[in-house]
């Protein structure tokens, strides 16, 4: 099955560029890509990536219904901005979810990378949870995902997906700019 890895990575790149131009067919096209990663996670024993595909599943269906009918009187969903306190119990999260979870994989499993895929997984659910809402503050938490990925991937020998991921980094930054305007808001220096 080595064609699924780089078919994933492809669905997964066109996924990422939909969601910067706020595209519903991002949803759709995610779905693809999530449901060929749990076999390509599987096969390296990243248990945590395995789990968290399974999960985007579920949350690819809810994003795709809510950026549809999320809105006022179930309109098309614009993108908002969380309060500080709202970001901040974010941030608190994703580290308790890290420490957590890793610990977890660490006692129960033969993780290849058990804390820093346990930070990808949890800071990705709340990411992805965020995409779903259209926050803005989704593309701080996917560059910070993609940053550890890239070195996780390239590790386990993925190397495609490693490439996907420093692609992925890209568009985050081009995503947060693009979203930036749809706010009405100035884009943040390069």
């Amino acid at each position: 099955m080595e064609w699924v890895e780089p078919v994933a990575a492809f669905f997964g790149l066109l996924a990422v560029v939909l969601v910067v131009r706020q595209n519903i067919w991002c949803w759709p096209t995610g779905l693809v890509q999530v449901a060929l990663y749990v076999f390509v996670f599987f096969q390296v024993k990243l248990y945590s990536d395995v789990i968290l595909h399974m999960i985007y599943v579920v949350v690819q269906i809810y994003g795709w219904y809510h950026w549809l009918h999320g809105g006022a009187d179930h309109a098309e969903l614009a993108v908002t901005r969380l309060s500080r306190r709202g970001l901040l119990a974010w941030i608190a999260l994703s580290i308790a979810g890290t420490i957590g979870w890793g610990y977890f994989m660490s006692q129960t499993t033969d993780a290849a990378i058990p804390y820093g895929d346990a930070f990808t997984t949890a800071t990705s659910l709340i990411a992805m949870w965020l995409q779903a809402r259209k926050r803005i503050e989704t593309w701080f938490f996917w560059i910070a995902v993609d940053i550890i990925a890239v070195g996780i991937y390239y590790i386990k020998g993925l190397y495609w997906t490693s490439g996907l991921y420093v692609v992925f980094l890209v568009l985050c930054i081009v995503g947060l700019i693009a979203w930036q305007h749809s706010l009405g808001e100035e884009p943040l220096p390069a």
